[in-house]
């Protein structure tokens, strides 16, 4: 008999995992799995248990989570000689990988989607020993999203972290950076840097509207250090998906590429905070066997 591992973190969407859980082991088992649920306790669990998942050769292997939770079971399943399949029941503040796969973000649809979908091999990235699937963020401004809490996250969404990001912007301290990719160098002083997988950033599906999840590439925008009013006109173009047409913005689409500052500085990883300058980022295609709806197959 097929095995899939159903891993849940216990306190996503409002601690509204429990409410789902029966529904997502029924699902899998009409799907003809034996189902194996895991609930994290605590950090790097999901990855613990997607690991022993490859290592017991499971067939399918399913995470219901914020975007947290899915970076850890996707980690988990990287570089490993078995893969399981990989899908998602997105319960996060932003949800930006289940966005990206057009997987809905509605919990109960995206539990009955699991019975129709497809397999699409998508990109992910390598960063020292870490992984990611949407985003890496270096600058003042994703240093200050570890000042948003889990009770900020769940009064106010994702606006707190754009009431941080305003906050990091009025401080006005400045980066010095140097960045090498497939077609040269960038230096100067920046933000903000924002290292692209998918078209989904921080909830807005149009920040990296050339971004396709398996081309392969990283696309790169550096923010170049501006004032709270360029700085709104940046968000606005970000919302518009014209970010690539600001003129405070450097884009550049790579496989790869080494990110150096002037001074260390903690780096943003799909939400949580991630390894320190400097470091060097690269792109594993087709990496990762994700279930995604028929009409994005």
């Amino acid at each position: 008999m097929k095995k899939a591992m159903f891993i849940l973190n216990p306190s996503a969407g409002k601690e509204q995992a429990a409410d789902y859980r029966e529904q997502v082991e029924k699902t899998l088992s009409s799907m003809g799995y034996e189902v194996d649920t895991r609930e994290t306790q605590k950090q790097k669990d999901a990855t613990h248990f997607a690991e022993e998942a490859c290592e017991k050769e499971y067939d399918f292997v399913v995470a219901m989570g914020g975007d947290g939770t899915i970076n850890e079971a996707v980690s988990g399943l990287a570089e490993k000689k078995h893969q399981p399949l990989f899908s998602l029941i997105p319960l996060g503040t932003v949800n930006d990988f289940a966005r990206a796969l057009g997987i809905s973000l509605d919990p109960p649809e995206a539990i009955e989607a699991l019975k129709t979908g497809y397999e699409k091999r998508v990109d992910i990235a390598k960063v020292d020993k870490h992984y990611f699937m949407n985003i890496l963020a270096i600058g003042d401004i994703a240093e200050s999203t570890y000042e948003v809490d889990s009770e900020q996250k769940t009064k106010l969404g994702a606006l707190a972290y754009f009431i941080e990001g305003v906050k990091a912007i009025a401080a006005e301290s400045e980066t010095y950076f140097e960045v090498e990719h497939d077609h040269g160098t960038w230096s100067g002083e920046a933000k903000l840097i924002l290292a692209a997988l998918t078209n989904s950033v921080g909830g807005f599906e149009k920040l990296a509207p050339q971004a396709l999840t398996d081309d392969g590439l990283l696309h790169l925008y550096i923010v170049k250090n501006a004032a709270l009013p360029a700085f709104l006109r940046i968000a606005t173009s970000a919302i518009r998906g014209k970010l690539e047409e600001d003129p405070a913005v450097e884009v550049v689409h790579t496989t790869k590429v080494s990110i150096k500052t002037s001074e260390p500085l903690s780096s943003n990883i799909d939400g949580d905070e991630g390894c320190t300058t400097p470091f060097v980022i690269e792109v594993l295609p087709k990496h990762i066997r994700a279930l995604i709806p028929p009409e994005k197959a």
